[in-house]
């Protein structure tokens, strides 16, 4: 699937904190415009000093004069979070990239939403569509504390007490998966957003599902198999190019394509925002990202060249490059 790159300088017009460690940036065009329209699980690239983050959008859909994404300081990151919330500053001027959609909402009749921490934010716009087309939902939504939550109480308020169960480790334990997910649910999907440990947890609950079910996105392709290295080197024939690369140990494919001289999109290089997606010709595919689903890994139609890798035992690939 072709994953298009929009990019736009846009003004921050606002900065505020959301819970503890968590700010939310409101974004708008210097002129005023309406940003394209853009669908619940959609994200956008922040274009930072010597860095580019993804976010996914928790602003409402429907007002298309703003885009607003929610930051959690990671104090051992890479530097992004850090440099949002302590430098960036309000009237700032900032390139992004998108919005790009790799956690589409599917039509339900029912609806079961996980979040855990900021995986809260892909999951806002996808409640306020569920309920504006009358479908029946329910979101467990877990975090350290209570004020570490952010919209916890927002949630709350607007939608009560039935639809919106909150998990604050520290007074509540953690989310009651057994209780939510022990039994499968006739025409449910589940739609979870979290670190790594809770998503295992979850599919490993939703293996009795009926498949197409579950829906998660992680903060991070790391649980998924590593950084990229591999115990064997390949070739990759670049079929439209002509040329042949060797991708030896410790290596990506992305990395040894640009070195060879060919140019092609990348943002995240961790298989988490979808830019270096590439058709496969030819050969078994180690997927290591968290992007593409399971039909679509499972059909080895195409690969993120960022992390993922020929598969054990298989000399080569051929991809469309």
């Amino acid at each position: 699937m072709a994953r298009g790159m929009d990019s736009r300088t846009v003004v921050l017009e606002k900065k505020e904190t959301m819970a503890e460690g968590v700010v939310r940036l409101t974004l708008r065009n210097p002129d005023w415009s309406d940003f394209p329209q853009w669908e619940p699980g959609s994200h956008i690239d922040l274009v930072l000093p010597d860095h580019i983050r993804q976010y996914s959008l928790c602003s409402p859909c429907e007002d298309a004069s703003i885009l607003q994404v929610s930051v959690l300081h990671t104090p051992n990151s890479r530097g992004g979070s850090r440099f949002i919330h302590e430098s960036l500053a309000e009237g700032a001027e900032l390139t992004i990239n998108g919005p790009r959609n790799n956690f589409p909402l599917q039509d339900s009749r029912k609806y079961l939403f996980i979040a855990g921490g900021i995986g809260i934010t892909p999951i806002l716009p996808m409640i306020a569509a569920a309920e504006a087309a009358g479908r029946e939902w329910r979101l467990a939504y877990g975090g350290r504390t209570r004020s570490s939550m952010a919209y916890a109480e927002e949630l709350e308020a607007r939608y009560g007490r039935e639809k919106v169960l909150l998990y604050p480790e520290d007074t509540h334990g953690r989310i009651d998966l057994q209780g939510l997910l022990g039994l499968p649910r006739a025409k449910m999907l589940v739609y979870a957003c979290g670190p790594a440990p809770l998503l295992n947890i979850v599919e490993d609950f939703c293996m009795g599902w009926p498949p197409g079910a579950l829906h998660t996105e992680l903060f991070s392709a790391a649980a998924l198999g590593g950084s990229g290295a591999s115990a064997e080197p390949f070739e990759v024939n670049l079929v439209n190019s002509g040329i042949t690369v060797e991708v030896p140990v410790g290596k990506t494919v992305l990395e040894a394509v640009e070195e060879a001289g060919v140019r092609m999109l990348s943002s995240c290089r961790q298989g988490v925002c979808g830019t270096c997606e590439v058709p496969v010709v030819a050969g078994e595919i180690d997927h290591r990202d968290a992007v593409l689903s399971a039909e679509d890994k499972a059909s080895g139609e195409t690969m993120l060249v960022c992390v993922s890798r020929a598969a054990a035992g298989c000399p080569s690939l051929a991809l469309e490059l």
